[in-house]
């Protein structure tokens, strides 16, 4: 009987990258989280808190970037300049969230804008077979609706 295969060393190998236990580590924390964004900072507490123990913050920053490079993480910038990184959805061109101003909440909009999916996905393959025409490569579209979520604009708790 074959040894099991690890997926998560699948897709990093697949990738051209090292199966470090660091890059292990954050591929399944974003890939067990696919709906939730974090900062280089949220991600180093939620995995320093699972662990029960400090995580090295270069490190971690390195991974986190080359994991976005390679396209197995999304990383959007709010309009602090703050970047936000998530699990890349597989199949999904675009990918529209809304980012709140107030708590800076990113919750995804898939299911909110169920109705209108289908006109979504055909504008970002039009936009990007335009920019494959002219050769550009390597992008994906992110739609974003920013404003002031529910909870924040009538005073109540996350």
């Amino acid at each position: 009987m074959p040894p099991s295969v690890d997926p998560i060393h699948e897709l990093l190998m697949a990738h051209g990258l090292r199966r470090t236990p660091t890059s292990t580590l954050v591929l399944g924390w974003f890939l067990a989280h696919p709906d939730t964004s974090y900062t280089h900072a949220q991600l180093l507490s939620v995995l320093a808190e699972d662990l029960h123990q400090a995580l090295d913050k270069v490190t971690l920053y390195r991974v986190v970037d080359r994991l976005t490079q390679v396209g197995l993480l999304l990383c959007r910038v709010d309009v602090h300049r703050v970047r936000r990184f998530q699990a890349m959805p597989v199949s999904v061109h675009t990918i529209p969230h809304f980012e709140c101003q107030t708590c800076h909440r990113d919750s995804p909009l898939n299911e909110a804008l169920q109705a209108s999916a289908d006109d979504l996905e055909r504008a970002a393959q039009n936009a990007l077979l335009a920019l494959q025409a002219l050769g550009y490569q390597g992008y994906s579209v992110d739609v974003a609706v920013r404003g002031v979520c529910a909870a924040c604009s009538t005073g109540a708790r996350h």
